[in-house]
Protein backbone atom coordinates (compact mmCIF):
# COMPACT_ATOMS: atom_id res chain seq x y z
CA UNK A 1 0.00 0.00 0.00
CA UNK A 2 1.24 3.51 -0.98
CA UNK A 3 -0.56 6.12 0.69
CA UNK A 4 -0.02 9.94 -0.18
CA UNK A 5 -2.00 13.25 0.75
CA UNK A 6 -2.52 16.43 -0.71
CA UNK A 7 -1.64 19.77 1.52
CA UNK A 8 -3.80 22.00 -0.82
CA UNK A 9 -7.16 19.95 -0.25
CA UNK A 10 -6.70 19.54 3.45
CA UNK A 11 -8.93 21.02 5.92
CA UNK A 12 -7.49 20.50 9.05
CA UNK A 13 -10.42 18.16 10.29
CA UNK A 14 -7.72 15.47 11.98
CA UNK A 15 -10.33 12.53 11.56
CA UNK A 16 -7.18 10.53 9.70
CA UNK A 17 -5.04 11.29 12.86
CA UNK A 18 -7.45 10.03 15.11
CA UNK A 19 -7.66 7.20 13.41
CA UNK A 20 -4.39 6.36 12.13
CA UNK A 21 -1.70 8.15 14.31
CA UNK A 22 0.88 6.38 13.60
CA UNK A 23 0.52 7.08 9.84
CA UNK A 24 -0.70 10.88 9.73
CA UNK A 25 -0.12 14.05 11.75
CA UNK A 26 -0.97 17.77 12.15
CA UNK A 27 1.20 20.57 11.48
CA UNK A 28 1.20 22.25 14.97
CA UNK A 29 0.62 26.20 12.99
CA UNK A 30 -2.60 25.00 10.84
CA UNK A 31 -3.64 21.55 11.40
CA UNK A 32 -2.53 20.81 8.29
CA UNK A 33 -1.97 16.44 7.62
CA UNK A 34 1.57 15.64 7.66
CA UNK A 35 2.03 11.65 5.88
CA UNK A 36 4.48 9.99 8.47
CA UNK A 37 4.35 6.50 6.91
CA UNK A 38 3.85 6.88 2.92
CA UNK A 39 3.86 2.70 2.89
CA UNK A 40 2.73 2.05 6.01
CA UNK A 41 2.82 -1.85 7.56
CA UNK A 42 0.23 -4.79 6.83
CA UNK A 43 -1.45 -3.73 10.40
CA UNK A 44 -2.05 -0.01 9.55
CA UNK A 45 -3.63 -0.72 6.35
CA UNK A 46 -7.67 -0.96 7.62
CA UNK A 47 -7.02 2.03 9.21
CA UNK A 48 -5.83 4.05 6.98
CA UNK A 49 -8.24 3.42 4.16
CA UNK A 50 -10.92 4.40 7.05
CA UNK A 51 -8.94 7.29 7.33
CA UNK A 52 -9.21 8.21 3.69
CA UNK A 53 -12.86 6.95 3.65
CA UNK A 54 -13.57 10.07 6.28
CA UNK A 55 -11.30 12.28 4.94
CA UNK A 56 -13.71 15.49 4.59
CA UNK A 57 -11.83 17.16 1.94
CA UNK A 58 -11.05 13.35 0.42
CA UNK A 59 -7.36 14.92 0.25
CA UNK A 60 -5.66 11.55 1.09
CA UNK A 61 -5.22 8.55 -1.43
CA UNK A 62 -4.45 4.89 -1.18
CA UNK A 63 -3.41 2.88 -3.68
CA UNK A 64 -2.32 -1.08 -3.47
Amino acid sequence: MKVTVDDVKCCGAGQCVLIAPEVFDQRDEDGIVILLEPEPAQDRHVAVREAAAVCPAAAIEVSE
